[in-house]
């Protein structure tokens, strides 16, 4: 049955970690755990960011437009995985692999663009304080979140139809957790030298360009930092500033090592465990971060549990 070229058959089998079933069981409680604190966390931050006039602030607009992608992100892939590692069926349908390679494609580069902005936002509220309100006014704001969005679905729209273009001659067997472009290409059977070079292209462009510009920007902040005379201040903000750039090295680290390294210079499990931290690890360091290390968002959930209760 699985060994088919016509695709209107079940689909593809997600390997995973099946070889391992002592791992499965423990792995299926943690993410369980992690998926319900993202969703918890995500959705508390948009909330709270709509419900506090204080908060309508440019860096809270885009912290909610984060929120709002983690939370799709995550929904795009944990449940399928979570079914895969509480029972014995590892199977996906052709179609609802094609729906979660084109979401979690489009999320997960939007995402990579995003923080880019988000870091241009802070970079401007640090270093050029007096032009902030000008510089990133909300008609602004608008379009540097809208060509996020649109720069994630341009490329979903490219690298996912050119992958599922290829032949695969019946290999349904995916070494992976999830439908994921760099693991389908490998089940092709003809050369996949094209469909390799734009996926190298696509990754400098989401992943090497966003996050240098990110490291820049953050260079200049920590110069800034530097200038400050309380050395309680500069404690304050190099532990904020760190805390972000940990969180933003997680992500395009783990992502650039998936699918910038050479598939065949990393072992069979390596890529799923690394896949693991960008799909179900910084998704809940985010609200962590930007929550329990932020007396404004701290300060405007009690006022509104206050209010409501």
């Amino acid at each position: 049955m699985w060994w088919t070229n016509d695709s209107t058959l079940p689909g593809f089998i997600l390997v995973g970690f099946s070889d391992r079933p002592q791992l499965e069981l423990f792995l299926f409680g943690i993410i369980l755990f992690f998926y319900l604190m993202t969703l918890l966390g995500n959705a508390t931050i948009i909330l709270v960011s709509l419900l506090d006039s204080k908060l309508h602030t440019p860096m809270y607009f885009f912290l909610s437009h984060l929120s709002f992608l983690d939370l799709c992100f995550t929904s795009s892939i944990i449940p399928q995985l979570l079914v895969n590692l509480g029972g014995s069926d590892k199977s996906i349908t052709y179609g609802g692999c094609v729906v979660q390679l084109y979401v979690s494609l489009a999320l997960g580069s939007t995402e990579c663009v995003l923080l880019a902005v988000m870091s241009y936002d802070r970079y401007i509220a640090v270093c050029r304080p007096l032009h902030y309100a000008f510089a990133m006014r909300p008609g602004l704001c608008h379009i540097l979140a809208s060509v996020s969005w649109l720069s994630g679905v341009a490329t979903t729209l490219i690298q996912s139809t050119l992958t599922l273009q290829l032949p695969f001659c019946g290999h349904r067997q995916v070494d992976h957790f999830f439908c994921e472009v760099p693991m389908l290409i490998k089940l092709a059977c003809v050369d996949t030298t094209f469909n390799q070079a734009e996926l190298f292209v696509a990754s400098v462009l989401f992943l090497v360009v966003p996050l240098s510009l990110i490291l820049i920007s953050y260079w200049h902040i920590a110069l800034a930092v530097l200038k400050i005379k309380s050395a309680i201040g500069r404690h304050k903000a190099f532990g904020t500033c760190s805390s972000h750039l940990m969180v933003v090295i997680i992500f395009y680290g783990t992502i650039i090592f998936m699918y910038l390294q050479p598939a065949k210079s990393r072992s069979k499990d390596q890529g799923k465990f690394v896949s693991l931290f960008y799909t179900v690890v910084t998704p809940i360091l985010n609200p962590l971060i930007y929550t329990l290390r932020n007396k404004e968002v701290k300060a405007s959930l009690k006022k509104i549990l206050g209010s409501t209760f």
